[in-house]
Formats: structure tokens, sequence, C-alpha cells
């Protein structure tokens, strides 16, 4: 058991219903539902009134996740988008698919949030090398770039677990049908936690964000009903030393 208001950051890979392992596949859409909002339910006591709640699935079950989620009067920050440069799709009558949506939720309007350590590079390069020493007149001021880069918008480009993880140019069977990459993890607990904050994930999987937060000096608590990920998920932290 979890205590009630004792975490500071929840990150939540729960099923999406895609039918990809026997704990992805539900009967139906309300049953997928009717499961998804029980544990959000089960969820939100467990956060502290400054606590965040990070929330991965599809974007067609987020738009319902993001109504249920208001409706427990959750504060919301940002919808998202993971650019998974996971390769082409095969959709031929819509447009291909390459995205998941994150949902940013917090459990009130006073939460931690460190832009500084989340700031990503800039994109105009040539541009930016001139304002360094010039600097670039805006509003009657003159801007110069922060040497760490652009605060992070709301468009993530990471390429998937199972691209990075290729043997001689081939994508490898993992332990889990749907990983997700380390570093997109560590950018969310290094943004929205601190150092000795307890992070929870009731999904644990291959223990990505268990391991994430170990590196960054965090607490975490991490459950999965099925007894092999948690295993999985014991091997990678006692690997990382």
């Amino acid at each position: 058991m979890v205590d009630d208001s004792i975490v500071d950051l929840a990150v939540i890979d729960p099923p999406y219903n895609l039918k990809k392992a026997e704990w992805d596949t539900f009967e139906s859409d309300a049953s997928f539902f009717d499961f998804t909002y029980s544990w959000i339910d089960s969820l939100i006591p467990k956060l502290k009134p400054n606590g965040s709640l990070y929330i991965f699935n599809t974007p067609y079950n987020c738009a319902f996740i993001l109504n249920h989620l208001d409706s427990r009067g959750l504060f919301f920050q940002n919808w998202i988008t993971w650019d998974k440069r996971d390769g082409m799709g095969g959709a031929r009558r819509r447009f291909s698919n390459g995205q998941e949506t994150i949902l940013f939720f917090t459990n009130g309007p006073c939460h931690t949030f460190n832009y500084d350590d989340v700031r990503v590079p800039y994109q105009s390069t040539q541009r930016i090398e001139h304002a360094k020493t010039k600097g670039i007149l805006k509003n009657g001021k003159r801007w110069f770039p922060n040497p760490n880069g652009r605060l992070c918008g709301e468009v993530w480009h990471f390429s998937s677990a199972r691209h990075k993880n290729k043997v001689n140019g081939k994508v490898k069977k993992m332990g889990h049908a749907t990983p997700k990459p380390l570093d997109l993890v560590e950018r969310i607990i290094k943004a929205s936690s601190n150092k000795g904050d307890l992070v929870l994930d009731c999904f644990v999987g291959t223990g990505t964000t268990a391991l994430a937060a170990k590196k960054l000096g965090r607490r975490f608590i991490c459950s999965d009903s099925s007894a092999d990920y948690v295993m999985l998920a014991r091997g990678r932290l006692a690997e990382y030393s």
C-alpha cells in the first residue's frame, strides 16, 4: 500500500488497448476506460498537493483521459507530443502514425517545474552564434541566448527504445512490447521533481522509471501485475551502480 499525499511525481505508462499483449487487450473500449479511470482515481489521492502526474497513451485515448482528469480537479499543464522517430508507418487511408501523447497534469497550481534542467539545443545555430556576441533586438531590449539552450517545448523528439537498441542495424526483440526510452523519462523526472523526491510508477514494465529515478537521485516506488516484469526491472536496477 502507498500512503496518501506522499508522491511528488507519478510517471505512468499504462495499457493502451492496442492488443500488443494480453495485458494490453480489453473486451471493449468501455472496459478499457473503466479500468483506466479506476486506476487514475486510486492514484490521485497518493499525490502531494503540489504533486505532478504524467500519463502516456494514444492521442485518441488521451482525449478521454484528459476529460476525466479535469473532472477530478487536477490542473492541466501540457499535451506533449512524442515524435518517436520510429520509421514510416503503413497507413494508406490516413496519415501515418509516428507519435504518442504524454499528458502532464498537476494536483495544484504550485508544482515543481525545473525548466532550466530540461533546456534543449537552439535550432537556428547560425543566428544563435551571431547573437552570442551582439545579441538580438527584441521589443527594445537586446536578447542573448542562454548557453544551456532554449526552453523545452511540447513536441519531443526521441527515438523509440526499440530503435535505440538495434544490433547490427536490426531491431531486436525486447523484454517488453512497449518500453519507453530512458532519456525521455529522465526529462520528465528532471523537470517535475527534485533530488530526494518520491516518484511512483504503477506499471513498471522493464523498470525505466525506476532506473531513471535512481540515476537522478530520486526515491521511487514501482509495481506491476506481472512478476516477470518486476524481475526484469530489478535486474536492470542491479546492473546500475
